[in-house]
C-alpha cells in the first residue's frame, strides 16, 4: 500500500475491487505514426458527443506506447468481438509485436491499421488530451466508422467475457 492510500478517503485496493464490478467493453486503439504500427488495449472507451462526433478512451501515463500514439494524425478504435479476448490480452502485453501473427488487419483510411474481424471501428482525429491524475484522457474526432455483426468483448472483475442478452 502507498502511503497516501487512504489521502482520498478510499483505500486504492477497494476502489479497485469496486471498479471491478462495472463490466467495459474492450477495444484496441491502433494507429501509424511515422510507418510504424502500434496499438494498445483499452476498457475505458466511451462516447462523448453526437455533435461533434466525439468519442474518449484513458491511457496510462507510463504507457510505453501513449508516446508513440500520441504522434499519429488519425487513430482508428477497433470494437473487440466477443470471440476477441486472445487480441485483446496481445495487445496489452509488453515487449511483443503485437502486429504480427497471429493478429490479422489491415491499411484502413488515414493509414490506420485497422484489426479484421471486429464488431466496429471507428477512424479518428485527435481532437484533445487532457493529464488527469495518473492517466491521459484521450478524445478523437470521429472521421469515419463500420460496423459488424459480433456481439461485444466485455472486461468484468479482471476477466473477459461476452455479451448475452436477456
Amino acid at each position: 500500500m502507498t502511503a497516501h492510500a487512504y489521502e482520498y478517503g478510499v483505500a486504492a485496493d477497494g476502489f479497485r475491487s469496486a471498479l471491478a464490478q462495472h463490466a467495459a467493453g474492450v477495444v484496441i486503439v491502433t494507429a501509424r505514426p511515422e510507418g510504424v504500427p502500434v496499438g494498445l488495449t483499452a476498457t475505458s472507451f466511451s462516447s462523448v458527443s453526437l455533435d461533434p462526433p466525439l468519442v474518449s478512451f484513458y491511457v496510462d501515463r507510463s504507457s510505453t506506447t501513449w508516446p508513440w500514439l500520441r504522434l499519429a494524425d488519425h487513430f482508428a478504435v477497433n470494437v473487440l468481438g466477443g470471440d476477441q479476448h486472445d487480441l485483446a490480452t496481445r495487445f496489452a502485453r509488453r515487449g511483443v509485436d503485437r502486429f504480427a501473427g497471429p493478429t490479422r488487419w489491415h491499411e484502413g483510411p488515414h493509414d490506420t491499421p485497422l484489426l479484421d474481424d471486429v464488431a466496429a471501428h471507428l477512424v479518428c482525429r485527435p481532437h484533445t488530451t487532457v493529464d488527469i491524475g495518473d492517466h491521459t484522457l484521450v478524445v478523437g474526432l470521429v472521421v469515419e466508422c463500420a460496423t459488424g455483426v459480433k456481439r461485444p468483448l466485455l472486461y468484468h472483475r479482471g476477466r473477459y467475457g461476452r455479451f448475452l442478452p436477456h
